[in-house]
């Protein structure tokens, strides 16, 4: 599944591991998402889309 939480959290400033502290994940994590090696749990696409002010449906494509 293909994301664009790299492209929106540069446009927010945030580092991968500011990301991944605000949701309280490994910055390893945040980082396998954007490249697509792992898919986050329900839970945490909700978190990430909220840090970037963001929906889920935005965040992610297919």
């Amino acid at each position: 599944m293909n994301n664009k939480i790299q492209e929106l959290r540069k446009a927010k400033g945030f580092t991968q591991d500011a990301l991944a502290k605000k949701c309280k994940v490994t910055r390893q994590t945040i980082n396998a998402i954007e490249n697509n090696r792992y898919d986050p749990t329900l839970q945490l696409a909700f978190k990430i889309a909220t840090v970037l002010n963001t929906t889920v449906d935005n965040l992610f494509t297919n």
